[in-house]
């Protein structure tokens, strides 16, 4: 049964343009999901200008995840990892008590081609938002995929349909990607509290109603979650357990307002290590975000 429908807001990081699900206003996470971005599709031009890219920027209490359904970025972190993200692929960088990384377009700024993906951060629980920062990368071979009649599954991150993802999760939580033929239905796992399928592509019913590219359905608890596809659809499912109030503000996220300002302080200051391999340039924290107080996601 659906609990609400969000609809895909465009928004500007830097030059790029983005479709922004989470967090929503008023602010709410799913699971422990409180960011979500859809990324294109749009073609590039050769000779993309740098400022296009997302330069060296910083986090703390999250874990960040890219997937990507087509082009390439080239991810580069401070803790020594420099790492190509390839169609089908994950990036997961976990920030714990503060990582800086960038993501560069550079196959396209040398090329020209497409851009298509998403990005989401996952909020660390309480007892883990300080752990020590870390990189995973994960090749389509390494996520488990399996097919059943029209409905194609493959795992990005979690527990779900009987089968445990790759990436080390910090709390109870699931991401997959499916592809749906016209007139298949699935299931969205039962067993967690907060759920939710973005429509990448495609138009699907649900709860009686008919939906299409760019909404993402949010089911209620201990509910049937139940799509259909009406067309060829491309979705990304997602949920968990919540992980309690978060304070987000710019590229930070935590459980307490005084660790974002402190936060803050320290990129001001030049406090946070710069990516190995991309050191140059890094985003200034935004003027209207220097004294302005957190949000709180319940």
């Amino acid at each position: 049964m659906l609990d609400v429908v969000i609809d895909q807001r465009r928004h500007r990081v830097g030059r790029l343009e983005v479709g922004r699900l989470l967090p929503l206003t008023p602010t709410r996470a799913i699971g422990p999901f409180v960011f979500f971005d859809h990324l294109g599709p749009i073609t590039f031009q050769r000779g993309l200008p740098r400022d296009v890219d997302a330069r060296p920027h910083p986090h703390i209490g999250l874990s960040a995840l890219t997937y990507l359904f087509a082009g390439q970025i080239v991810h580069r972190d401070s803790v020594g990892s420099q790492q190509t993200i390839q169609p089908g692929e994950v990036n997961w960088l976990t920030a714990g008590k503060g990582v800086t990384h960038s993501e560069r377009f550079e196959k396209a700024r040398a090329e020209g081609g497409p851009l298509h993906g998403f990005h989401s951060w996952v909020a660390l629980p309480n007892e883990q938002e300080e752990i020590e920062p870390s990189f995973a990368h994960f090749g389509r071979h390494e996520l488990a995929e399996h097919e059943y009649g029209g409905w194609w599954n493959r795992l990005l991150a979690g527990e779900a349909f009987g089968v445990k993802g790759h990436p080390e999760i910090h709390s109870p939580l699931f991401l997959a990607h499916w592809a749906l033929t016209a007139g298949t239905s699935a299931q969205l796992p039962a067993n967690y509290p907060e759920r939710a399928a973005y429509i990448v592509s495609g138009v699907v019913e649900a709860g009686g109603r008919r939906f299409s590219s760019g909404q993402m359905l949010v089911f209620k608890p201990r509910t049937p979650a139940v799509i259909t596809a009406s067309t060829l659809a491309t979705i990304i499912i997602f949920g968990g357990e919540p992980v309690g109030p978060r304070f987000v503000d710019w590229n930070f996220v935590s459980s307490s307002r005084a660790r974002i300002e402190q936060a803050k302080a320290d990129w001001r200051a030049g406090r946070m290590r710069l990516p190995d391999f991309d050191n140059e340039d890094p985003l200034a924290l935004p003027l209207e975000l220097r004294s302005a107080a957190s949000r709180a996601l319940p």
